[in-house]
């Protein structure tokens, strides 16, 4: 049975439901860490959402609550939550699937840092499902593949912001899920590295494609 059972929009949410409670590693704002899940949120926001004086964790789980959802691994975004995108990449019959919503309205480059607070938070928000059962180490080296597959595709993009080359934003969240099992590596010298750099980067670099799109006529 494949992990992925759907997933289904609804907007302002987005939902990644898998057929079993599988290790989820992330740093999402709602049950970051290493826990276990069976269901991955998007959460999009607006500027009214969440004013200033709002503690976005107290309202992200009050809206959790309304709908029965406090054990999901949630992220948040401020970008259109309707132009997320899903690609996998299948190598030596292991099978990955990247799911990516793309905001680069506080597009940042590594290692600078600039203030974006007046200009929205669009963010990288990205899940990685593999149908492999992986060690925990493997699953934190899965993490590693899909980060740099992401900012692989943010750099090819050629993003001008004020500091340089964009490799990503300000408040970029990833989350890997996989079956507990004895797969002990999944580097970029594996078939499982290979399948989740080919599916993180296809899908980011659709979405940021269409996020483009959606600011025809502005520089970037």
């Amino acid at each position: 049975m494949p992990l992925i059972a759907s997933i289904d929009l609804d907007a302002p949410w987005l939902a990644v439901r898998l057929s079993e409670p599988v290790q989820i590693v992330s740093w999402a704002v709602n049950r970051p860490g290493l826990v276990q899940g069976d269901q991955i949120l998007w959460r999009e926001v607006k500027n009214q959402d969440l004013p200033l004086d709002v503690d976005p964790n107290q309202w992200l789980g009050a809206q959790l609550k309304a709908r029965n959802s406090t054990d999901a691994v949630t992220m948040l975004t401020s970008c259109d939550i309707r132009n997320y995108c899903v690609a996998e990449a299948q190598v030596e019959g292991t099978m990955a699937t990247a799911i990516v919503t793309v905001g680069l309205s506080n597009a940042e480059r590594v290692g600078t840092r600039v203030d974006m607070s007046k200009d929205g938070w669009g963010t990288i928000n990205l899940a990685v499902i593999i149908e492999q059962g992986l060690t925990e180490w493997a699953l934190f080296e899965a993490m590693s593949i899909a980060t740099e597959a992401r900012t692989t595709a943010v750099l090819d993009a050629q993003i001008a912001i004020q500091t340089g080359r964009a490799t990503g934003t300000g408040t970029d969240c990833v989350a890997v899920a996989a079956p507990h099992g004895d797969v002990c590596y999944s580097g970029l010298h594996t078939a499982l590295g290979e399948a989740i750099g080919k599916a993180v980067y296809r899908s980011s670099t659709e979405a940021i494609a269409l996020w483009r799109k959606s600011r025809a006529g502005q520089a970037f």
